[in-house]
Parts: structure tokens; C-alpha cells; sequence
């Protein structure tokens, strides 16, 4: 990606370059994953900062926890997906 964005903001031809290689489905299938990643790192991060004040530290609560971390992060996932295609 840092090539891309280095290529892309090299010259006209570079940046027409990386926007036909990024329109592939194969480039999308690609960021999407990456993304994918980011956003349930973002929310299970999240998480652990609400379980640092004291929320959610019983076995109870993290199962709970991690459930509602899951379902979040689909709904993301999903959403970034649509975004993208």
C-alpha cells in the first residue's frame, strides 16, 4: 500500500497506474481483508479499554464481552465491504 501511495503520487501515469490495478477484484478482496483486520483489532481494542475500568471483568462479563466484540465487528466488516466493492 505505501508503494501504491508512493507511486500514485509520483506522476499522472503512476497514479492512473494504481487506480487500475487497485479496481481489480483481486486488489479488493485484498484491502477488504486487511480492513477487516484493523476494524476487529479497533473494537477488541476498545473493549479492553472499557474492561481497564472495571466493566466487564467477570467470566460473565467477558463472555458478553466477546460476543458483543464479534457481532460488532461483522456489522463493520460488512459495511467496509460494501464500501468497498
Amino acid at each position: 500500500m505505501l508503494y501504491a501511495l508512493s507511486k500514485s503520487l509520483g506522476s499522472e501515469e503512476g497514479f492512473a497506474d494504481v487506480k487500475a490495478s487497485l479496481t481489480s477484484p483481486l486488489a479488493k478482496f485484498i484491502a477488504w481483508g486487511l480492513l477487516s483486520s484493523l476494524l476487529y483489532h479497533l473494537v477488541a481494542g476498545v473493549r479492553h479499554l472499557i474492561m481497564d475500568t472495571g466493566v466487564g471483568e467477570t467470566l460473565e462479563g467477558g463472555k458478553l464481552g466477546s460476543k458483543i466484540v464479534i457481532a460488532i465487528s461483522v456489522v463493520l466488516i460488512v459495511l467496509a465491504g460494501v464500501w468497498i466493492w
